[in-house]
């Protein structure tokens, strides 16, 4: 049984809409699991977009910016849920980070990344599945500020982590998956 999936590959390359149609073939109660703050009036945009895609296909959504372990944990065994998206999880942690007055360390993001993986994984035995998305930061250029480079510092060792841990890993380009695990 496939318990972890991450879908990784750059902005507006298709991931999300990969990931939701993974999670539809699949008959079991579904899960969106929403990690995007209402910060902006485009953001809430974005928002409203994803959530009409879901519209009236058995989506029930659940927003939390930081503590996707515990809302795993605590979820039905049978159900699917895709976590959409790690990089703006990411970017909550290092804020909740810089507000607590220190940095966000690529250890600290890899024992983020181990827990999440530690909780889809426990749902291996009853049949659960866990989907998620990233973006893959670092084919770029070589960002011209410390705050960008960590990260995209960040999120590479993130995205490490949880595919060293997941059943599948697909990258998608143009709007084609390719799987590489």
């Amino acid at each position: 049984m496939t318990a972890l999936t991450l879908i990784t590959g750059g902005s507006r390359s298709g991931k999300s809409a990969f990931a939701q149609q993974m999670a539809e073939r699949i008959h079991a109660p579904r899960l969106f699991l929403a990690t995007c703050p209402h910060i902006d009036p485009e953001m809430d945009g974005r928002i409203l977009r994803h959530q009409r895609d879901r519209q009236g296909k058995g989506w029930q959504t659940i927003e939390e910016p930081l503590r996707l372990a515990d809302v795993l944990r605590c979820r039905p065994a049978d159900e699917i849920v895709l976590v959409d998206c790690l990089t703006l999880w990411i970017g909550n942690l290092m804020h909740e980070a810089e507000q607590q007055g220190h940095e966000m360390s690529e250890d600290q993001i890899a024992a983020f990344a181990e827990e999440l993986c530690r909780a889809a994984c426990e749902r291996r035995q009853r049949q659960g599945r866990v989907i998620l998305v990233s973006n893959e930061v670092g084919l770029g250029i070589v960002p011209d500020n410390p705050a960008s480079r960590r990260f995209r510092d960040l999120t590479g060792r993130c995205n490490q982590v949880v595919a060293a841990a997941a059943d599948e890993v697909f990258l998608v380009c143009c709007g084609i998956p390719m799987q590489f695990k």
